[in-house]
């Protein structure tokens, strides 16, 4: 249980030396508590109260790519490596080539958590075993405002496409002004 509130007395007791704390707490139920007062031991923790920043562009996209899972009866993986296939931005080095990367053709790229490809028509045989040229896509969190905004906009316009409920467009707009990466 977690609640806010305010020290309101500080003393220290006679026959330990602990200090004996008075909060004044709101956000919790008397249930929780008396519950909490029945244990012989509890741990708390104070700190600064801060407002709860609101959703970011980043966590919004995952808050929609597990919609779209669950609708879908899929990973989150498999969604999130659709979305970056469509409407991420593929990864180059210094003098701006593509990043090509080569594996088994039979390999679920979609499933992959550690790297993210988009596959070419591109197959080479090898030893009786089919591989397929990837060019390597930019993980989101790397994505600057622009990028963030195209893959934003491309999930968005997915599920409204699959009439799953998405933030009013003021609140979209915003959270991809504020992205930072």
């Amino acid at each position: 249980m977690e609640c806010t509130g305010k020290v309101k007395e500080i003393s220290r007791g006679i026959d330990t030396n602990n200090f004996l704390v008075t909060l004044e707490v709101s956000d919790i139920t008397l249930q929780e508590l008396k519950a909490a007062s029945e244990h012989e031991k509890i741990s708390v923790v104070l700190k600064t109260w801060r407002k709860k920043r609101s959703l970011d562009a980043n966590a919004y996209y995952w808050v929609l790519i597990e919609k779209i899972a669950k609708l879908n009866k899929t990973s989150k993986n498999v969604v999130h490596n659709i979305m970056l296939e469509r409407y991420g931005t593929l990864e180059r080095m210094e003098g701006g080539q593509l990043i090509p990367v080569c594996i088994r053709d039979d390999i679920d790229h979609r499933e992959l958590d550690y790297m993210h490809l988009k596959p070419t028509s591109k197959t080479l045989e090898k030893g009786g075993i089919r591989y397929r040229w990837y060019y390597l896509i930019k993980g989101s969190s790397q994505y600057n405002t622009a990028e963030m905004s195209a893959l934003i906009d491309g999930i968005v316009s997915e599920c409204k496409e699959l009439e799953i409920e998405t933030l009013p467009p003021d609140e979209i707009r915003r959270m991809k002004e504020a992205w930072k990466p």
